[in-house]
């Protein structure tokens, strides 16, 4: 088959038949970091990827043989459209202990939380209409956002996490500009990239001031029961059921290989889930949805996230104390869970400038400007602690100090890179130990 008669272009003879909502796709920043960061002699901070060393890898393999001996034919067959029920039962249970009350018909399993966050926006998202999202997000929904052709507008946070008085004023704004704005999309617990969480008593105000404006939330939570040293805060979801989606993953507590996330949602909602996950894959993995229901049914899974939490947490202490030792210019946040630490460099510096250098120098970070839709965030870079041992951690976090300290010298004797600043969010306040 020929290309077709047109210009096109010389790399690409099909350009010119995409669709227009194609054009806005891009590649992500951490996606990109994937062949030079899993080298083995480059430390990386970069990927939000789980310590799957800590599971107890020999019981899972023998489940999993279990599994295809007595239900071969039935996990390797194809499988409901909304998933499994009795793997939806065990997730009803999984969500109560963020006190969110379910039942299994409410819940949709997909591939992964990410499907769910792209099926979300596929079934309310117009080009042009606006999804509000924490000033910085999660970089896989601006890529959602980006390739559905939505607005994202930011709303700044703090060290307590999304700012309410923020949130009014940016959707009043848009109301009187007559803009749709089609829900909130909010990281609420260990935030991603921020390490942060929505502290308790925002969280009602949150929901009032999205019910006053009409405006749905969409609550993402892969780390709320990755906390170290606190129970589970009540989700948002606990708190409003009409007003909320919730979407959950496997992901971080247990493996992300199964790709088995879900969502929760109001009931004509979830119809609509159902229908456009049929019409994209006809049904989530059967052998991945009964594999994570044996785990559920014969591990000590609640167990298995203990011990994650006392390994992240000594991780997390391990590159605190290595930035308090080798970048003392820096300033940061302390997370009481999750996978991260947002890290503000000293004035001057730009990590997407430095990060050649940094992957020189054999380590690998993430710059802040992947987590705004609008390309702020140049003065900052996420670190992950989650997937390195805590010796890994601290030379990872020593290579990186040669290179701002590099840098620093740089601007000492050439000035201040003019596309470090810019118009950045101050966030969070530093909490250092």
């Amino acid at each position: 088959m020929n290309a077709p008669d047109g210009p096109g272009t010389r790399l690409d003879p099909w350009f010119d038949s995409y669709a227009a909502r194609a054009h806005a796709m891009r590649a992500s920043e951490i996606r990109a970091l994937f062949s030079v960061a899993n080298r083995p002699e480059v430390v990386s901070l970069a990927g939000g990827m789980p310590y799957i060393g800590g599971l107890p890898l020999e019981e899972i393999a023998e489940m999993t043989r279990r599994l295809v001996l007595e239900q071969g034919e039935v996990a390797l067959q194809y499988g409901s459209g909304q998933g499994d029920e009795g793997l939806r039962e065990h997730i009803t249970q999984v969500m109560a202990l963020e006190g969110i009350s379910a039942h299994p018909d409410d819940v949709v399993v997909t591939t992964g939380s990410q499907q769910a966050l792209d099926l979300v926006t596929k079934i309310f998202i117009d080009p042009g209409d606006v999804v509000v999202a924490e000033a910085p997000s999660y970089v896989g929904a601006l890529g959602v956002f980006r390739a559905q052709e939505a607005d994202v507008v930011h709303v700044a946070m703090d060290a307590d996490g999304l700012v309410p008085e923020a949130l009014e004023a940016t959707l009043g704004r848009l109301r009187s500009e007559g803009r749709r704005v089609k829900f909130l999309y909010t990281v609420p617990n260990y935030h991603n990239p921020g390490g942060v969480s929505l502290s308790l008593e925002r969280r009602p105000r949150i929901l009032e001031i999205c019910q006053r404006y009409g405006v749905l939330v969409l609550e993402d939570n892969p780390y709320g029961l990755l906390g170290f040293d606190r129970e589970p805060v009540p989700a948002l979801r606990s708190m409003s059921e009409e007003g909320v989606i919730y979407l959950g993953s496997f992901s971080k507590t247990f493996a992300p290989g199964y790709r088995v996330g879900w969502a929760v949602a109001p009931h004509a909602v979830r119809e609509k889930l159902v229908l456009a996950s049929e019409a994209a894959i006809l049904c989530p993995s059967n052998a991945s949805q009964f594999a994570i229901k044996a785990y559920l049914d014969h591990a000590d899974w609640q167990g298995q996230i203990k011990k994650f939490r006392e390994q992240y947490r000594e991780r997390r202490d391990a590159m605190i104390s290595a930035l308090e030792e080798h970048i003392p210019e820096a300033s940061w946040n302390v997370p009481d869970g999750g996978f991260y630490v947002w890290v503000k460099l000293p004035p001057g510096l730009n990590a997407k400038s430095m990060l050649p250098r940094a992957v020189t120098e054999r380590v690998a970070y993430v710059p802040g400007t992947a987590f705004y839709y609008d390309g702020q965030g140049a003065d900052h870079m996420r670190l992950s602690y989650c997937y390195p041992t805590p010796e890994r951690i601290k030379e990872g976090v020593r290579r990186l100090s040669t290179v701002v300290d590099a840098e620093l010298e740089t601007v000492r004797i050439f000035g201040t890179d003019e596309g470090a600043g810019g118009d950045t969010v101050e966030f969070p306040s530093p909490d250092i130990a």
